[in-house]
């Protein structure tokens, strides 16, 4: 059974999230390279977004299954309209609502793919034991998410938008709701939640979306506009566009995770 739990704060958009993840499906082909599949594995697509990446991995299975969640309710509803309306993917692909760090699945699945999902959990001790949890003996998690040194520089940029009127009270005391993690210390919490044979490495990867705007206001500052009243945040993407000119690449470093239950 899978258990439905605590949803994550972060609020999404998954229709906007839709059009404008390029840059996330791109990362998701290698990821899913890295898992060498054989093509009968039932797999767990953790964070699986408005359902894209899913199809992805969907091809890399054609005898195999997904079991699809994501903590966001808009993107498990666009996930169930992009999959489940598909004749070919009948019986092959369960898409639900589960807040990762609370997953209980009826049966253990043989292996754990995850992208830029990670990032959005704050307690990653408590989400390694539960994606140990999740797999057989032998399975496979492999992951990317946002790690170390993520877009620093384009929040440092924006910091100062942050800091003007009529924005800078909506800001006092926020918490930012990422938690951009180290290689080591992923190592340590993965070796503690049960894995063998764990690696993780970071890897540069800037980017330059193809609808900056959209893509910006959506996934990189999404959490900000959630600060702000609605009549601030359309203000507030004017003047983080205008503060970013010509220069819109987003300094992404990415935490890159191997391990074996």
């Amino acid at each position: 059974m899978i258990t439905y739990a605590r949803m994550s704060n972060q609020r999404w958009d998954g229709a906007s999230y839709d059009r404008v993840s390029n840059i996330q499906q791109e990362w998701a082909a290698a990821i899913i390279a890295r898992l060498e599949l054989e093509g009968s594995e039932t797999v767990l697509d953790a964070g699986c977004g408005s359902g894209r990446v899913t199809e992805q991995l969907l091809e890399a299975l054609p005898r195999g299954r997904v079991i699809a969640v994501d903590a966001s309710p808009s993107m498990v509803e666009a996930a169930r309209e992009r999959l489940l309306g598909d004749p070919a993917n009948e019986g092959r692909v369960a898409v639900e609502l589960v807040d990762l760090v609370d997953l209980d699945l009826d049966e253990p699945v043989d292996a754990v793919f995850s992208s830029a999902t990670f990032h959005w959990i704050r307690d990653h001790e408590r989400l390694f034991a539960r994606m140990h949890a999740a797999l057989r003996p032998g399975g496979r998690l492999v992951a990317q998410c946002g790690g170390e040194g993520n877009i620093a520089g384009l929040r440092g940029r924006v910091a100062r938008v942050m800091a003007r009127e009529p924005y800078a009270g909506h800001f006092a005391g926020w918490e930012p709701p990422w938690n951009y993690a180290g290689a080591q210390e992923s190592e340590r919490l993965l070796t503690a939640a049960g894995f063998d044979r764990v690696r993780c490495w970071l890897a540069e990867a800037p980017s330059v979306p193809n609808e900056p705007r959209e893509f910006l206001s959506t996934i990189v500052f999404g959490p900000h506009n959630q600060r702000l009243p609605q009549e601030l945040r359309e203000p507030f993407m004017d003047d983080v566009m205008a503060t970013l000119g010509d220069d819109v690449t987003i300094d992404y470093v990415r935490l890159n995770i191997d391990a074996v239950a």
